[in-house]
């Protein structure tokens, strides 16, 4: 008589199993999950949806939605500015993230991670990412979040070589590099994944973005499937919040939004890491519903802050109770 069963997959898991390799019994033991202690899961807004606002207001927001982390955004409308001031200029000295650092946690705020703002691939982004890095070490941040578009095997191999180059700085200062899913060859948490096992530094990990794999690849791959077959969970060191909506719509006309608005699971997504013993951060970069205009007052932004938090809340208790 059996007394175990793998976990059946659906059908587009089965084949996408298919396409990287995998075995459907090793599959089903990738769905399986070894209990160990309880993942601490540090649940951040970042400032980015707050960016047609000032940065202090999107710090006061942040924490008024009853967040202890932040993440930087990219830019924000300071008052009397006509452009968008960036939060971080990649060439700000050391000292001007330790100030930012030191106002958030004056404020109660924990900064988890900032963006590179910058593709690996591009000629300047040795520089800019060891600018990012000493930042970082010296805001007292401890992830820097990246991206790109790789094409072809010259462009692949550049990032293999650069993200080399930059872990032992990395490591040096006590940050994390971060790589997370943004279409083309770097569409999904799988490929992202290859090239950080082929980088293998502990500073280089994994970020993985739900929202984005639904919103690239237009619905062809299924996030949840794409995480737990492309062995992600063991990479995995933050996540990018972010859910997408197709339905009504077409995917051409998806939209992203907000964690709970969209089609992701968010249960199934968390759950292969709920118990690793780490700390996980889990950073809100798009708070909104989808198909409706965003709101044009900040607290219109707070409120569906603070909803993005209690429902993430409400995902991590229902995984670890």
């Amino acid at each position: 008589m059996l007394t175990h069963r793998a976990p059946l997959l659906d059908r587009r898991s089965f084949l996408y199993a298919g396409l990287l390799g995998v075995s459907a019994l090793a599959a089903g033991r990738l769905f399986a999950q070894d209990k160990k202690q309880p993942t601490k899961f540090q649940i951040a807004c970042m400032t980015l949806p707050y960016s047609q606002f000032s940065l202090e207001r999107a710090l006061t927001g942040i924490k008024n939605a009853g967040y202890k982390y932040v993440a930087w955004g990219t830019s924000h409308r300071e008052d009397g500015e006509s452009k968008p001031v960036p939060v971080m200029p990649v060439d700000a000295a050391p000292e001007k993230a330790k100030d930012l650092g030191k106002r958030c946690r004056d404020m109660g705020l924990e900064p988890l991670m900032m963006f590179s703002g910058i593709y690996p691939e591009n000629k300047l982004a040795l520089d800019v990412f060891k600018s990012r890095i000493k930042q970082a070490a010296a805001g007292g941040v401890p992830q820097v979040l990246t991206f790109g578009h790789t094409e072809g095997a010259g462009s692949r191999k550049l990032w293999i070589e650069r993200f080399k180059e930059l872990g032992p700085i990395a490591r040096d200062h006590g940050v994390l590099i971060v790589i997370k899913q943004h279409g083309g060859e770097t569409g999904t948490g799988a490929a992202c994944a290859e090239i950080i096992r082929e980088v293998n530094d502990d500073a280089v990990k994994l970020n993985y973005d739900a929202g984005n794999v639904l919103d690239y690849l237009r619905g062809e791959i299924d996030p949840i499937a794409d995480f737990r077959i492309g062995r992600c969970a063991d990479l995995t060191r933050s996540f990018c919040i972010k859910d997408h909506r197709n339905f009504p719509k077409s995917p051409k006309e998806g939209q992203d939004c907000g964690p709970g608005f969209g089609e992701i699971d968010h249960y199934k997504l968390l759950a292969p890491v709920a118990f690793t013993g780490r700390n996980l951060p889990l950073c809100c970069e798009n708070i909104f519903a989808p198909f409706v205009p965003r709101p044009k007052e900040p607290e219109g932004v707070d409120a569906l802050a603070k909803r993005a938090r209690e429902y993430l809340e409400v995902v991590v208790q229902g995984l670890q109770s």
